[in-house]
């Protein structure tokens, strides 16, 4: 019988390259959503399904949006540029990582002012299902998560600087304000309201950005000083990428938002249970999927720097048909053990039986995109290593469409529960859409 090490020795490089970054991001991945599952526990344990949590809930998804989808935009098509930057000289290389680092900061610090300043006509538009209460503590959880936006673009350009030399480390420190917020509230005396979940998303972001940055800064061998200028070479490719990617990633980002907008309109705490069964959902999907997605996009990169088009194509639909079949076994396997995974997870003080049942129906629907999910996610990084962001974003415009007609056809008989089933129509789509693309040779 092989050992593991002995199967790895035994693969092509650049699938061992995959499995080896995969390996290590999903014991990343593993740790990293342990803390969140421990941060939900305590949540769950001192709030319960309750309006703080529906506040805390409709915050970060409404105000994390637009910083994320930029994050995801740049980082797909920022990876591919800093793999071909590492073998340019060292003033060159400084120069691009000081203006990105410098435009990063300005965009960010205008971003968090704009969300603070329009956040009452989010919540008049987006927040019309909440209840009073939940909107006051939504208005006091801006004091944390508009600085976020800023913290979370700088966190996101140190993450692509580590992946593009293939070092996954930030993908633990993913968890480190899931950690904060979780000491928070349980060294919190009073509950009652959202100060602990205000502070600790706070301070867990600013510890998180300050330890990306030294790690990325590290592994490139400099700082790079923030400047706002527009002089290196590569700045034409990759805003003409980025403009093009971010259609799609802004496409995609609505669907977080819609979701909320819809759960906040089926009322009796809808947003809380959607929030339950999402993070719980997102601990399997992360390091199931996430792990191989992103350990394989600076390889499929390195690949086709090399002129190996065809391998990388062929890696790719190796690895995706495998991960699809994984999907499918999760999704067997977690609709028997839903109701005692979330049982085990949150029902404790607050959060009762009843709840555990309605967390655990929303959850088995949301499950069925695993199968779509895992395979899709490393078709994602063969496109983007191939620069076809035009399709990419036409693709992702049609799972918004599909996403934003299903949600009310399914949510007013469903419930939350057709919140989820949406996405899972959505996400078989995508599949049959990347599928279709990677089987034509660019």
């Amino acid at each position: 019988m092989k050992t593991l090490k002995q199967r790895l020795s035994s693969l092509h490089s650049d699938h061992r390259r995959i499995a080896q970054g995969a390996m290590r991001v999903a014991f990343f991945l593993l740790l990293g959503k342990a803390a969140g599952a421990f941060k939900e526990m305590a949540v769950a344990y001192r709030y319960g399904i309750s309006d703080a949590v529906d506040a805390y809930q409709f915050t970060m998804t409404m105000a994390n949006w637009l910083p994320i989808t930029l994050v995801g935009a740049l980082s797909v098509v920022l990876i591919p540029v800093l793999v071909r930057a590492r073998g340019e000289a060292r003033p060159e290389r400084a120069r691009f990582l000081g203006e990105l680092q410098g435009w990063t900061i300005a965009v960010g610090t205008v971003l968090a002012v704009a969300l603070y300043v329009a956040w009452p006509w989010v919540l008049r538009w987006a927040g019309a299902g909440l209840s009073p209460q939940a909107a006051r503590m939504s208005g006091e959880l801006m004091l944390a998560f508009a600085p976020a936006a800023l913290l979370t673009l700088m966190t996101g350009i140190s993450a692509a600087r580590l992946r593009a030399h293939e070092r996954h480390i930030n993908t633990l420190l993913d968890s480190v304000p899931a950690v904060v917020i979780l000491i928070w509230v349980m060294l919190a005396g009073v509950v009652t309201d959202v100060g602990p979940l205000l502070w600790g998303t706070l301070v867990g972001y600013l510890i998180q950005s300050i330890w990306l940055f030294q790690l990325a800064s590290r592994a490139d061998g400099m700082r790079g000083r923030p400047a706002l200028a527009l002089r290196s070479h590569h700045w034409p490719d990759l805003v003409k990428a980025a403009g093009v990617m971010l259609i799609g990633q802004v496409a995609m980002s609505f669907v977080g938002p819609i979701d909320q907008y819809t759960a906040a309109n089926l009322g009796s705490n809808a947003n809380a249970t959607l929030g339950y069964a999402t993070r719980l959902l997102s601990l399997l999907l992360g390091v199931g999927a996430a792990s191989v997605g992103r350990a394989a996009l600076p390889v499929l990169a390195d690949i086709q720097q090399r002129g190996d088009a065809e391998r990388a194509r062929a890696t790719a639909l190796k690895w995706s048909a495998l991960m699809l079949l994984a999907g499918g076994a999760v999704t067997l396997l977690g609709w028997a053990l839903a109701p005692w995974g979330v049982a085990l997870l949150f029902e404790r003080g607050a959060f009762g039986a009843q709840d555990t049942q309605a967390v655990a129906q929303v959850l088995r629907w949301g499950l069925l995109q695993m199968p779509f999910y895992f395979g899709v996610l490393i078709l994602v990084q063969l496109l983007a290593s191939q620069n076809r962001y035009r399709i990419m974003a036409a693709i992702a415009v049609a799972n918004f469409a599909l996403k934003a007609v299903m949600n009310p056809l399914l949510a007013p008989s469903m419930g939350a529960a057709g919140i989820m089933l949406a996405t899972s129509i959505m996400y078989a789509l995508s599949y049959a859409c990347y599928v279709a693309v990677a089987l034509r040779r660019p």
